[in-house]
């Protein structure tokens, strides 16, 4: 029979549940290495691999059609194709009952924030520990949220001390911001930054709540004002 997707049907042979994993890295030997310190755990079993984010969707397509879906994805964010924010966002919106895991090289907050509002229930940085990946993997199993130290570090010294006003914003949110002063629609600022139309529109909305406005005309103004855009003639 085979297992219920989106769920650890899979037993060891200890009985524990095992918690099933996709490793999706654009990277061949980064994929290896994971796998091989995943493998050697009696609770987790590497079920597949992929090399970019339409891949991994496309095995999970496959995967979901046999009822065997993972638990957990563990992806990269930086890849060809479709990168691992646009895949989360898409695996989180199409299987619910599947866990994203970042695992990457970048640590800005807003890599971070943009993986989060996406769905990721953890994020991890690429030089953590073996013993780090694992509890991520067991603790998004259990629909939890794991985050790397430094990120949880950073993340609560925004709670605790906030930004405000255009300091409160990303690097990535002032380039939003400039391209909202132009007049371009949300899916000219996709083009112009490479990225998924849904990420372009969750950055304006963050802009405008950051900022305490209501309007892309208003963020307009602001942006004039605080000298990031001509005044338009």
């Amino acid at each position: 029979m085979n297992a219920p997707s989106g769920s650890s049907a899979a037993r060891s042979q200890e009985g524990r549940e095992q918690v099933r994993v996709l490793i999706v890295d654009d990277h061949a030997v980064v994929r290896r290495g994971i796998r091989a310190y995943l493998e050697v755990l009696d609770d987790l079993q590497v079920v597949a691999e992929a090399g970019d984010g339409q891949e991994a969707l496309d095995r999970l397509e496959a995967m979901a059609a046999h009822g065997e879906l993972p638990d957990v994805v563990l992806i990269d964010l930086l890849m060809p194709k479709m990168d691992g924010a646009a895949a989360t966002a898409r695996i989180t919106e199409c299987f619910p009952g599947v866990r994203v895991v970042v695992l990457t090289s970048f640590g800005e907050m807003e890599r971070v924030h943009a993986a989060l509002a996406n769905g990721a229930s953890g994020y991890l940085l690429k030089d953590a520990e073996p013993p780090e990946v694992i509890t991520a993997i067991r603790v998004a199993a259990r629909g939890d949220v794991f985050l790397d130290p430094a990120v949880a570090r950073r993340l609560t010294q925004e709670i605790v001390s906030p930004p405000t006003g255009i300091g409160a914003l990303t690097t990535r949110e002032r380039d939003v911001l400039v391209l909202v002063a132009s007049g371009r629609s949300n899916q000219k600022i996709a083009d112009e930054l490479v990225i998924s139309e849904r990420t372009a529109r969750t950055h304006v909305s963050n802009v405008l709540r950051k900022l305490q406005l209501t309007s892309r005309t208003q963020a307009a103004l602001v942006a004039v004002r605080a000298g990031l855009v001509p005044p338009q003639s």
